[in-house]
């Protein structure tokens, strides 16, 4: 049986692709000096605007998103007759798979011949969407909501999530960074290297002087643990740094060219929390490769 797939905004998808794979979108929103917004299309998002704009100390928060929300998002499509898998960002960095399950496992109350099921992805950005995006590949090959759960949860200790940023005051400010006592920062042009760890936390794992070295050590650990890259969207987000990011397809390129690339600017939401300039590539690598990044 058929099922629809809901993830969020932050899985950074474009527009076009959603509705090309049959995907549905919950809005995570974000405030600007306290004036609410949200971004359905990246697309057409100014992202060169809102980097600068952060740059310039514009202050950007975002909040959690409530399980009620979540169970009005799911409740139409399960009083259909339809299951829901919600594909969430990870648990490491947000309270959104624990508000979804909430929201899942109520609604699976209310209609017990519906079943609703959330799948924490341990990523954001590209590494949430390249779930969401292998979920509706599932479905559409006719597996059943159940199989494709195990299959992303599979799936998901081999998704590499490796990045660079700028300036770590935005990961610091947000509390998104677990071990950022255990790098020197961005002084002296030191440019640290970070990594979605197995749990989904963002840890830092090493740092290197100046930032095209800084790209250059995202593309070795692509080269040392891509698996079969002939088949793979390899994903990159980039936060109005787009240069940076073509120089790092040339570099993926080089050695292990991958089926496709998908370049995106950084969504709001996530972006907000890794801040202007930050670089961040997403792939699969073999069996225990997010482990093994170093």
């Amino acid at each position: 049986m058929s099922f629809v797939i809901v993830t969020d905004t932050s899985a950074n998808i474009p527009k076009r692709i959603v509705e090309e794979r049959d995907l549905k979108i919950i809005p995570f929103s974000y405030c600007v000096d306290g004036v609410e917004h949200t971004c359905d299309d990246i697309e057409a998002f100014d992202g060169e605007g809102f980097y600068a704009m952060m740059k310039g100390h514009t202050n950007v928060t975002t909040s959690q998103i409530p399980p009620q929300r979540y169970a009005d998002f799911f409740e139409p499509f399960v009083k259909e007759g339809q299951d829901v898998l919600f594909v969430s960002m990870s648990s490491g960095i947000s309270g959104s798979f624990s508000s979804s399950n909430i929201a899942a496992v109520q609604l699976m109350e209310t209609y017990p011949d519906r079943i609703v099921r959330s799948v924490d992805t341990k990523g954001a950005s590209l590494g949430e969407g390249l779930l969401a995006l292998r979920a509706a590949e599932c479905r559409d090959k006719g597996m059943g909501i159940e199989e494709t759960v195990e299959l992303l949860c599979r799936m998901r200790e081999r998704v590499c999530q490796v990045f660079t940023v700028d300036d770590l005051m935005f990961l610091r400010k947000g509390g998104r960074i677990s071990n950022v006592t255990a790098i020197v920062g961005t002084v002296l042009n030191i440019k640290p290297l970070l990594k979605g760890d197995e749990e989904g936390r963002i840890v830092a794992f090493g740092k290197v002087r100046g930032r095209k070295h800084s790209v250059e050590a995202i593309a070795e650990r692509y080269d040392q643990l891509v698996d079969h890259p002939e088949e793979q969207l390899v994903c990159i987000a980039h936060a109005a740094c787009e240069k940076d990011a073509d120089y790092l397809i040339s570099l993926l390129n080089k050695n292990h060219p991958p089926r496709e690339i998908l370049k995106v600017c950084y969504e709001p939401v996530t972006g907000s929390h890794v801040g202007p300039g930050a670089l961040a590539l997403f792939f699969e690598g073999r069996d225990g490769a997010r482990a093994e990044i170093k």
